[in-house]
């Protein structure tokens, strides 16, 4: 899977929602609609996209009324961040549009915020090339520790929260 169909894959809300809901346990489109409040045929849609792009798999199929029901699973967030990875190129238009769907998926995260730790930053700096390695390495270990932890949603003592980070180098100017 090249960089390019990842953002294109995810460059849609729903789709960002299912990503994150299946980071935790395997749910068929049917579970996860329930889950997002979506029509079945609408999140089997976007597993659909997901699964052609390499972001999700097939981790089970159960048997359901005399169908077959996939359950798909999103492990690579769980995986520990390769600081020395180089992307591909992408285009512009192609991160906007993935960078449009994480504004519009935080919009809606931001309106179900309750009191509690939490951390909000920005910045635009001038750093070392260590120092930009080491945050985008601890990032990376942050986002890949909260997936690893993440339980089936609504479990007894767990709550839900939010992770939503964007970090990149810039050009000169």
């Amino acid at each position: 899977m090249s960089t390019l169909d990842a953002l294109r894959a995810t460059a849609h809300p729903v789709r960002l929602r299912l990503l994150s809901l299946v980071t935790s346990t395997a749910m068929s489109a049917a579970e996860a609609a329930r889950e997002l409040g979506l029509s079945q045929a609408t999140a089997s849609y976007h597993f659909r996209v997901l699964e052609r792009a390499g972001l999700v798999t097939v981790v089970e199929v159960v048997r359901v009324r005399g169908g077959d029901a996939k359950r798909y699973r999103h492990e690579s967030s769980a995986v520990p961040f390769d600081v020395d990875a180089r992307p591909d190129a992408v285009a512009v238009d192609e991160r906007l549009r993935y960078l449009d769907a994480q504004v519009d998926e935080l919009r809606r995260r931001a309106q179900h915020r309750v009191d509690g730790p939490a951390i909000s930053t920005d910045a635009e700096l001038w750093v070392g090339p260590e120092t930009w390695r080491r945050v985008v390495r601890h990032v990376g270990e942050a986002s890949a520790l909260l997936h690893a932890a993440a339980q089936r949603p609504r479990t007894p003592g767990s709550v839900p929260v939010s992770m939503t980070v964007s970090m990149f180098p810039l050009r000169r100017p």
